[in-house]
């Protein structure tokens, strides 16, 4: 069963730029490598300029599993982590 997540995320006032361009080069590796990703994309908030919302689906839970461990991920993480003003809250959910 395809699994989906909302993952919301606060970035720092003036680093929205360099977030953006970040996320770019993260999206283009996931959506290029993850055949088990069925799309990835980056949504700015039109009420909050500083709030970002990546939407995802995989095919399987073992997809969303394996994207985590990607060493591209695991690298994009620790670059954007300097621009994030908190910790992204993540919600997953099921197909239908």
């Amino acid at each position: 069963m395809a699994i989906g997540v909302i993952a919301t995320l606060k970035i720092q006032e003036g680093k929205n730029a360099e977030f953006e361009a970040a996320f770019q080069g993260l999206a283009a590796q996931v959506n290029a490598k993850e055949a088990g990703c069925v799309f990835y994309a980056l949504h700015r908030s039109k009420s909050d300029p500083q709030e970002y919302k990546v939407l995802e689906q995989y095919a399987t839970e073992a997809d969303l599993a394996a994207h985590g461990q990607t060493e591209y991920f695991q690298e994009a993480n620790k670059a954007m982590a300097t621009m994030v003003a908190a910790a992204p809250h993540i919600e997953l959910l099921d197909a239908v």
